[in-house]
């Protein structure tokens, strides 16, 4: 049962760390615009995929992930 708390409380911190990110990353958005990333505009359509901000989000997540189940 403390093991559960133990997990929870991480995942606690852990959303909380993220959270502070989006929201402070709307001052900072040059960080979300990587090279990379597609964009595309076309008369009133757009799209937008972040490919390279999603690997770098995917490594960084791997490595805590990695960090915290290692004991």
């Amino acid at each position: 049962m403390q093991a559960i708390g133990k997990y929870l409380v991480i995942l606690g911190i852990v959303l909380v760390m993220i959270g502070g990110i989006i929201f402070f990353a709307g001052k900072f958005s040059c960080v979300w615009k990587l090279p990379g990333d597609v964009f595309i505009k076309r008369g009133g359509f757009s799209f937008y995929f972040p490919i390279s901000t999603c690997i770098l989000v995917s490594v960084i997540l791997s490595l805590v992930l990695y960090f915290i189940s290692k004991k």
